[in-house]
């Protein structure tokens, strides 16, 4: 398994919909925040729980550009989907979409994050363990 690329499927929620019956867009963000999570998890050991509460370190975003392409309705499948773009000293760029399960993309994002610590909230190098699971699926 690729630690570059990481899909999930969802079932979008009736908690997730305005009244119109479709995807409430600030949602997206709550499913791609949800997605990192699982994806950290399956990263290093102690996961995104781990990472944020014991070794206090933090991973807010810093650049966020959305694209919505087609509407999600209550109970569609979809695909869920991140992808590594860019890993620097200091942040990580992600792609992440959603699709429907056809392959029809409904909303794409790009989204860069800044590795931090919770004790100073400034900007630090991307933890060790972080970055040498990044960067060990990187072709030589």
């Amino acid at each position: 398994m690729s630690l570059l690329k990481f899909t999930r499927p969802h079932r979008i929620l009736f908690s997730e919909c305005d009244p119109a019956g479709i995807v409430f867009y600030p949602q997206y963000f709550i499913m791609f925040n949800n997605l990192l999570e699982h994806w950290v998890d399956q990263l290093i050991p102690q996961g995104f729980a781990g990472y944020i509460l014991e070794q206090r370190f933090g991973l807010p975003t810093v650049y966020l550009e959305a694209e919505f392409k087609a509407i999600s309705r209550m109970g569609d499948d979809v695909e869920l989907q991140l992808q590594v773009e860019r890993i620097g000293g200091k942040s990580i760029t992600l792609h992440q979409t959603c699709t429907s399960v056809s392959g029809e993309l409904r909303m794409q994002v790009t989204q860069t994050f800044v590795t931090t610590s919770l004790e100073t909230h400034q900007a630090i190098a991307i933890p060790d363990e972080l970055y040498h699971a990044l960067t060990q699926q990187q072709p030589v």
